[in-house]
Parts: C-alpha cells; sequence; structure tokens
C-alpha cells in the first residue's frame, strides 16, 4: 500500500548525510568530550566544531550556543531559567507550545506574575498589541516565531525592539522556522531562541538554546560543569554533530526548501478545497499573516449537528496511508482539542476534527495528488456512516 508522510512539522526523516557524519561517534570515537585523553579530545573538538558551524548559521558567537535534549528542554530553561529568582513576569500568548505554556504555569502557581495574549485569528502577536502590556514587571517575553500548529509567522524583530526598549528580554521558540533558514538572531536580536534537529531532517533528542551573552540563565539540569555550566550532563556527541551537519545543509538549501514546501502546501490547499468545498475550514491564515512555508491546518465541521471524530479521522487516514496529525505531537492522545485552534476562535467539535498536514522536502505532486483523494473518500465515508448510525 502507498503511503505519504506528511507529518514533518512533528519529525522529520533522518538525512542519510547526517547520518553518515554521526557514524564515526557512534562506533569509533565514542570518548567522553570532558576526558583529557586522546579519545575525549577527539569528541570535544567534534562538539566544539558544531558550535561553532551552528553560531555561524545563527549569526550567534560559539559561547551563546547551549545544546539541550531539544526543543521542550530549551523552552524549559529559557522560561523557568530566565524568570527563576528574579521577581519579574512572564508575557506569552494563549497559542504557544505546551513547552512553553507549562512551565509558565508552573511559574503562575508559585507567584510569578503571567499574561497570555490573545493571539486573535491568526495566531500572531503585534508589535502594537505587546506596547501597551510590557511593564518593568516583566522579565521575559516568550512567543514563538513559527507556530507548530497552524503555521502563521510572528515579527519577532520588531517585537524585539520593543522588548529592548523595555530592558526585558525577548525568548523565540524556532523550532519550525529555523530549518528554512528564517531566523538568524543578529538580524532579530531576540536574547533566546530554540531550535531541535529532528525538524530539519536531523537526529532527535538534541536541540539548542541560544542565549544571547548579556542574558542570565539559570541551568535547568545540575550536576556538572558541561555547557560552561548552564546545562549538566554529558554530551551527546553523535547527536550534536549530526544536529549541526543537519542544520547546515538546511540553510544552505532553504530557497529551495522554502519554494518546494509553499508550492506543495499550495497545490494541497487548493485540491482540498475543490474537493471539499464547504465542508472544510482552513484554519492556517491563507492571504492574512506570513506563513511558514510547509504548514496546513485543516478542520471538518460537524456534520448533521455530529461532531466528526478527529482521532478516528486520522487512524482511518492512516489506515488509507496518509501519516497526518491532529497538531502539536507532543499532546497527542490526549482527549482535547487542540489548544491553539480554540485560541484562535475556533470552536471546541471543529478543533477537535482538526488535522494538521506538513510537507517536506521530497514531497511530490503525485503525494498531494494521492492525499486529497484519500481525504475526500475517508471523509464521504465517515459521515455516510454517521447519516446511516
Amino acid at each position: 500500500m502507498r503511503r505519504v508522510y506528511l507529518d514533518h512539522a512533528a519529525t522529520t526523516p533522518l538525512d542519510p548525510v547526517v547520518f553518515d557524519a554521526m557514524v564515526p561517534y557512534l562506533n569509533e570515537y565514542y570518548g567522553n568530550p570532558s576526558s583529557l585523553h586522546a579519545m575525549g579530545r577527539k569528541a570535544r573538538f567534534a562538539v566544539e566544531e558544531s558550535r561553532e558551524t551552528i553560531a555561524g548559521l545563527l549569526g550567534a558567537e560559539p559561547g551563546e550556543i547551549v545544546f539541550t535534549s531539544g526543543g521542550t528542554e530549551s523552552n524549559n530553561t529559557a522560561i523557568t531559567g530566565g524568570l527563576e529568582n528574579t521577581g519579574r513576569g512572564l508575557l506569552t500568548s494563549a497559542a504557544e507550545h505546551e513547552a512553553v505554556l507549562r512551565p509558565a504555569e508552573r511559574l503562575r502557581k508559585i507567584g510569578v506574575r503571567l499574561v497570555l495574549l490573545d493571539p486573535g485569528r491568526t495566531g500572531a502577536i503585534t508589535r502594537h498589541e505587546i506596547e501597551d502590556r510590557l511593564d518593568g514587571e516583566f522579565g521575559l517575553v516568550s512567543l514563538m516565531h513559527g507556530n507548530n500548529e497552524i503555521g502563521t509567522l510572528t515579527n519577532v524583530a520588531e517585537i524585539a525592539s520593543v522588548c529592548r526598549e523595555r530592558g526585558i528580554a525577548l525568548h523565540t521558540d524556532a523550532v519550525q522556522s529555523a530549518g528554512y533558514g528564517l531566523l538568524r538572531v543578529d538580524e532579530t536580536n531576540v536574547d533566546m531562541a530554540t531550535l531541535s534537529a529532528h525538524k530539519m531532517y536531523g537526529p532527535k533528542g538534541i536541540g539548542v538554546l541560544y542565549v544571547r551573552s548579556t542574558v542570565d540563565v539559570e541551568p535547568l539540569l545540575l550536576g556538572g560543569a558541561q555547557e560552561r555550566r548552564r546545562r549538566g550532563g554529558t554530551e551527546n556527541v553523535a547527536a550534536i554533530v549530526g544536529m549541526a551537519k543537519a542544520f547546515a545543509r538546511a540553510v544552505d538549501e532553504a530557497p529551495n526548501r522554502r519554494d518546494h514546501a509553499s508550492s506543495m502546501r499550495s497545490l494541497l490547499h487548493r485540491r482540498l478545497v475543490d474537493a471539499m468545498g464547504p465542508r472544510m475550514i482552513v484554519n492556517t491564515p491563507i492571504g492574512e499573516a506570513p506563513l511558514l512555508p510547509h504548514i496546513l491546518n485543516v478542520a471538518f465541521p460537524p456534520s448533521n449537528g455530529e461532531p466528526l471524530d478527529g482521532e478516528m479521522l486520522l487512524l482511518n487516514l492512516d489506515v488509507e496511508g496518509v501519516l497526518a496529525s491532529a497538531g502539536s505531537a507532543c499532546t497527542s492522545g490526549a482527549l482535547e482539542p487542540s489548544h491553539v485552534l480554540t485560541a484562535i476562535g475556533v470552536d471546541t467539535d471543529t478543533a477537535s476534527a482538526g488535522v494538521r498536514f506538513s510537507v517536506g522536502k521530497d514531497t511530490s505532486v503525485d503525494d498531494i495528488e494521492y492525499v486529497v483523494d484519500v481525504v475526500e473518500r475517508v471523509i464521504r465515508r465517515m459521515t455516510r456512516e454517521k447519516a446511516d448510525a
């Protein structure tokens, strides 16, 4: 049976070139980078060379790159470590990733001031929306660069200028955007940024938190002097090498990858609209806001007054060989509608039947045509079954 993978916003396949770069550090140069012997020095060199590569691609200094286990740890470190013991508050959006919202909620429970902004229909926060909300009681603003569920891009450069005027640090989750060459910290002036390798055809379990040299962040993980005492734990050398290689390839190929993804996303959008018409709602704000090139979020509203079961929809698509997502993979399995869709005003029943398609660098026109055919067939079957029940 044919299978079409349209869940690249959840994870991407490992690039064979990246895998080849990692292999020597899995089976030959396996030393601990903190060891002083030759094997350890070889590993340390690989880590620091990778750090320099990533810093250069981001427009940062090598000492501003902190290796983590991925996007979740980076976000938690930025939120918790950036505010711990400061007595200052956090301003963020209700459409952020759970890896920002959950540590924010934990801080609120211990008395930290927390303000969640309404993201509105597009899911993007503008400069004007935060200018009147920021005061000296805030220590950090955290706003996602590219929304992982609906694809909206936030102009973090404009927001960074507001934050800088008020002496407030800005953190951005750039997990979805960095792999398309859309973020440089020397151009946007953000103070912290989160990256994850497995969103850019690199390995899982490795990420980066960029921390501007003028920003103090308390470590989330204690127990070692690694990462200049900002993140304890033996470095995952092979994964670090893989992330540097994946990021370098992503930035080098970024224009082509953006053009291709945008073309495939646009084709998918047009064909679904042609096939489904009023039976589908498009949640990605196409034509209303700047967008990531690869994400299309659609929803299928209740039929005959009966909500369409989103989980069953995804399972039926999977049976037919179409691999998609209900939104953030980190919250899949939870029997709740997407918090991002509800935050932008989608009703609960429709949000529960939403699907996120995310194309990749190898997605083809034939893949899109197959997916549209399957979606139309599955929705028709599920709707008929409800009517017959």
